[in-house]
């Protein structure tokens, strides 16, 4: 009864706030003490009894009252800081404090005219505000210069990193000899209490559930504070985040290591005790939450780097003096400071360990349904990643030098398996693709893919036997044939990735080896080469897949030589494409009635007709006529995969945020020979023709329209048969095996697109074709002649003639190993803030922070 009262007191007090032209004097003591006083409100009431409207209000009717509560809330943190928070009063009001500026900050931040009130001059005050005499606010900080006052922000965040190692309050006292030797908080050694051990501490302090909840809504609260950047359509300096993360905070390193620690000692099974979450209240899961959003959001390092730039080239041009670090630029981020120079083995370890741990938690797999906690922070862990990567090679390095690496591709197939078909998940695709793109650009990773691949994780792909290697272009098979149409701009970074590791892929099996020939059936088509003006570069990239494999790995690689052999028409109609006016319109007529059929995935054994017709094998050859035994099982296997959880679209009414539009390829990445010798002075081509990069140029000028949609869930893609005898509610769920083909559905802007004859001979001739054209005309002969003389009724026999073949000396001198790394540039880094925020935006519900605010930096979306 007693909190219900003082929740009341509370409620008038923000209605008090909110009366025009009542102004409160900020010496009324007895009426500021109801927000921090006699009340045990959590964040959810705090919410509740705030609304949203009533903060405007005072914002923009009373703005002295709302510039007076911000103060008195982070002086009164100061004050407990300056008592070291000893006492449970004390401790409640950091908590009310905290709670109450979680609510009111984002408020302040919508409005451009209040940004600065935080970095502006403290007021001066008539009356001392502790024992002493002194003002917490200006005594708290290390910037203190004589008089010079402090600006709040500044004294916010070094009482919130103080109160994050507060004996007692967030962390268990580790000196302990009496009350009155109790340790000054100003003075404590902050290393000792780091959270977790890992990396930099070796101790491991006990768990203590209340302090964990303390910290994390002191983080919370942090985090509130680093949002500025949400609100913000230029690329303003976050001052917030380099104050943070800079030399002026004395807690950096502990923070950093705190931080870090506590996201991979993190174990969400614990003992395996079946059902245990359901049990027991969790307490660190939302903390390890709350470490990881500050852990990506300070590492958020371009984007500030891009900002000193700015900032030194308008001092330069005003000629100024250099100011102080924080006036008018930045000093070093200290958190990637300190990430980069991670270098023992044990460290990396811990790190990797740590996070393929929490990205395989969703994988797991229990007889008793629902028995074990299910983790949803993978997106906050794939950016963490990421970074991790990004700002120290060292330990990319260590990640490919075993096959620990796999522990991180499974779980990323699964995650872009599993939302291809979401809307709401094009940023988790995104991301997962971007750091296969990263991990691609070494050798070692093509090498790991070779590593049978063994697991039994719930996708509804084809049961195969084969390799990693066989998973990966499986999977990037699911999301071009059925994925959503939102995620057409990745196609090149999916094919760029296969690029990069083909030349390493020594088997791959007949599932795959089929689905890479029917992605290049699928975009060879006249229709689709002709339907803009950068189709054509899937088909380079597709080329050079086939190339490098055939070059470097043909002894191994059977099942895609008789592939390729099979579907040999295919590489013939590419080289004889219609550059005539006549045959162009005739090419394009199918986009006239909105689709066009691509041929399916066949499932034929031209070996078997071959041998059972007596006559040779033959571009005419009807591939419907029959089905192979080989690929006759992906259809079992898609049935035996029907368990597994299904893509599914996103639910009407989910939440999204905006994306900015994907960099393009050439723009994400720089191509460099993988065994580079003084030797090469010009750029290395494709079987002596130039690569796709050196033509990308030919419309750069004009205006270049987004390539034609490849959706799965169009109605009108489905032709009359298909609508008949396929149920409504199931054709966008279809594979490709099942629904037949990858459906073109033309975007409007393509009307504008008139491919010329001179635009298809500018790059058809330049199509690396030789080596595929030189391996058909030694190979097709010897096969048809092997099934006529031994009546062969069995591909089997065909494969292992294959196998034992060889090509040497037969073959178009090698081409040079090309592998396309990724780099960093504007359009990345503007790409990856986007998507951060929008993470941590749709991830804070319960209460949802910055939800009915005025955000920026992205749209909020329903599906």
């Amino acid at each position: 009864m007693g909190n219900s009262d003082s929740k009341l007191n509370f409620r008038k007090a923000i209605l008090q706030l909110s009366q025009k032209a009542q102004k409160i004097d900020d010496t009324d003591d007895q009426f500021w003490d109801q927000f921090w006083y006699g009340h045990q409100t959590s964040l959810e009431d705090v919410f509740a009894l705030v609304p949203s409207m009533e903060i405007r209000n005072i914002r923009n009717n009373n703005p002295g009252n709302l510039a007076t509560l911000c103060y008195k809330a982070v002086e009164k943190l100061a004050l407990a800081v300056d008592n070291s928070c000893r006492t449970h009063v004390e401790q409640q009001c950091v908590l009310n404090c905290v709670r109450l500026l979680i609510r009111i900050l984002p408020y302040i931040f919508e409005d451009e005219k209040w940004r600065e009130f935080f970095w502006s001059s403290l007021p001066t005050r008539n009356t001392p505000t502790s024992g002493d005499g002194v003002d917490p606010l200006h005594e708290n900080s290390p910037r203190t210069a004589g008089a010079q006052p402090v600006p709040l922000a500044q004294s916010l965040i070094n009482a919130l990193c103080d109160l994050l190692f507060c004996p007692d309050f967030t962390v268990t006292a580790t000196r302990r000899a009496g009350p009155d030797k109790a340790e000054e908080l100003a003075n404590i050694d902050s290393c000792e209490y780091i959270w977790e051990a890992g990396v930099g501490f070796a101790h491991s302090p006990p768990k203590n559930a209340n302090m964990e909840k303390r910290r994390a809504e002191i983080l919370k609260l942090l985090l509130t504070c680093f949002s500025e950047t949400i609100y913000c359509l230029t690329d303003e300096p976050n001052r917030w985040i380099a104050y943070f993360t800079s030399a002026d905070n004395r807690h950096a390193l502990p923070l950093f290591t705190s931080l870090l620690n506590t996201v991979c000692a993190y174990d969400p099974v614990g003992m395996g005790v079946p059902y245990n979450h359901l049990l027991f209240a969790d307490t660190t899961e939302p903390l390890v939450e709350a470490c990881l959003q500050i852990l990506i959001v300070t590492l958020d390092h371009d984007m500030i780097m891009h900002q000193q730039q700015q900032l030194e080239l308008r001092r330069q041009m005003q000629g100024s003096q250099p100011a102080n670090s924080y006036d008018d630029g930045f000093g070093d981020n200290l958190f990637i400071n300190y990430l980069s120079r991670v270098h023992r083995d044990e460290d990396f370890h811990f790190i990797l360990k740590g996070i393929t741990r929490l990205l395989n938690n969703p994988l797991l797999q229990n007889y008793l349904p629902n028995s074990t906690k299910r983790l949803h922070c993978h997106q906050e862990l794939l950016i963490l990643f990421w970074k991790v990567c990004d700002f120290n090679k060292k330990f990319l390095y260590f990640v490919l030098k075993s096959s620990d690496v796999l522990d991180i591709l499974i779980p990323i197939l699964y995650h872009l398996n599993y939302s291809r078909a979401d809307q709401s998940r094009v940023g988790l695709m995104h991301i997962g693709v971007f750091i296969l793109l990263l991990l691609s650009g070494e050798r070692n990773f093509g090498v790991r893919l070779n590593k049978p691949y063994t697991a039994t994780v719930p996708m509804d792909i084809p049961v195969f036997t084969g390799t990693h290697a066989d998973l990966l272009i499986t999977v990037f098979h699911k999301i071009i044939a059925t994925g959503h149409q939102r995620l057409q701009p990745l196609f090149d970074c999916l094919l760029t990735i296969l690029v990069n590791v083909s030349p390493y892929l020594k088997t791959l099996s007949m599932v795959a080896s089929v689905k890479l020939l029917h992605l290049l059936e699928a975009f060879s088509t006249p229709w689709f080469l002709l339907s803009a003006p950068n189709n054509h570069h899937l088909v380079f990239f597709l080329l050079e897949i086939f190339n490098n494999i055939i070059q470097y790995q043909f002894d191994g690689n059977s099942n895609l030589v008789y592939t390729i052999i099979r579907k040999r028409h295919v590489f013939h109609a590419m080289a004889n494409l219609p550059s005539d006016m006549a045959g162009i319109a005739k090419c394009l007529s199918g986009r006239k009635v909105g689709k066009f059929n691509i041929p399916p995935v066949p499932h034929t054994n031209s070996a078997h007709i071959a041998a059972l017709s007596g006559r040779q094998l033959s571009a005419d050859v009807d591939d419907e006529d029959c089905e192979s035994e080989t690929e006759s099982h992906d259809k079992q296997s898609e049935i035996q995969e029907e368990n597994a959880m299904q893509a599914l679209p996103a639910e009407p009414g989910t939440l999204k945020t905006s994306l900015l539009e994907t960099p393009a390829i050439n723009q994400m990445t720089e191509r460099e020979a993988a065994h580079p010798s003084s030797e090469d002075t010009q750029t290395p081509t494709v079987d002596g023709t130039s690569d796709i990069s050196q033509f990308e140029q030919v419309n750069r000028t004009t205006t270049i329209p987004s390539r034609n949609d490849i959706s799965r869930r169009s109605n009108t893609s489905l032709n009359s048969n298909e609508s008949n005898a396929i149920p409504k509610e199931n054709q966008s769920r279809l594979s490709v095996a099942t629904r037949g083909s990858i459906r073109m559905v033309p975007n409007a802007s393509a009307d504008h697109w008139t491919p010329t004859p001179e635009w298809i001979v500018s790059w058809r001739s330049k199509l690396p074709l030789q080596t595929i054209m030189r391996l058909l005309q030694v190979l097709v002969p010897q096969v048809e002649k092997i099934c006529i003389d031994k009546g062969l009724t069995d591909e089997s026999e065909i494969l292992k003639f294959l196998q034992h073949g060889t090509l040497v000396g037969l073959l178009p001198v090698p081409h040079p190993i090309l592998i396309r790394k990724y780099q960093a540039n504007a359009g990345t880094t503007a790409w990856f803030r986007t998507y951060i925020w929008g993470v941590i935006y749709l991830r804070n519900v319960g209460p949802s922070i910055w939800y009915d605010t005025d955000v920026k930096l992205f749209e909020i979306q329903r599906v």
